[in-house]
């Protein structure tokens, strides 16, 4: 191995706010672990707030509950915790009137919107973590572009963590469709191939 080039971007900035409130969806939940970790070794109170499409694409939820006063479960399908949205239960608490001094929101693209719609009502400074279509990683191709506060931004050496009030979602929702077209094809033709190996017993780069 020649060369190791990372890690790449910024470091989460962690400091002590206060009352802090950690949105995670699916995999975002993966990168909202080490950030819980950092802001409660900071001092502050971590209320969470997980969620995933069912029970069994859950994970970190006994790490993440030992790290936080609250944990709220939610799942699409409700096998686990409450059947819903994980913004749904921020903007509950939202307007039930608990009072938070900082968000963090990571996960799907729409998650995180919808989460900086709910804050942005509230003033609650939100920061979201993206992850755009990146190619080289290094800031010299422009494909993890994003637009912040009217500014061009590259993801992979700005980010990946913005201010969640002052992107712009549409644009990025728009960039990350870039390559659908492309994708459904490999989609479709894994599941073709996923299908063949089920009727034959053999990978299909076998049978050929």
């Amino acid at each position: 191995m020649a060369d190791v080039l990372g890690p790449l971007g910024q470091p989460t900035k962690i400091e002590r706010y206060g009352r802090v409130v950690c949105v995670a969806g699916g995999l975002g939940i993966a990168f909202m672990y080490p950030e819980i970790v950092g802001f409660a070794d900071a001092g502050n109170e971590i209320i969470s707030i997980l969620g995933a499409r069912n029970e069994s694409l859950l994970f970190y939820v006994d790490e993440i509950r030992a790290r936080s006063t609250e944990v709220h479960i939610c799942t699409d399908d409700g096998s686990a915790g409450r059947k819903g949205f994980v913004t749904d239960i921020l903007r509950e608490l939202l307007e039930r009137g608990d009072h938070f001094d900082y968000c963090i929101a990571t996960g799907p693209l729409p998650m995180m919107k919808a989460a900086v719609d709910a804050t942005k009502e509230y003033d609650l400074p939100t920061l979201v973590s993206l992850d755009p279509i990146m190619v080289d990683g290094t800031g010299m191709c422009g494909a993890c572009r994003v637009t912040v506060g009217g500014e061009v931004k590259f993801a992979c050496v700005d980010g990946p963590d913005f201010d969640g009030h002052l992107v712009d979602f549409d644009e990025l929702a728009k960039r990350k469709r870039a390559f659908a077209r492309e994708e459904e094809v490999c989609r479709l033709e894994l599941a073709a191939d996923a299908l063949e190996q089920e009727r034959t017993g053999e990978p299909a780069d076998e049978q050929n």
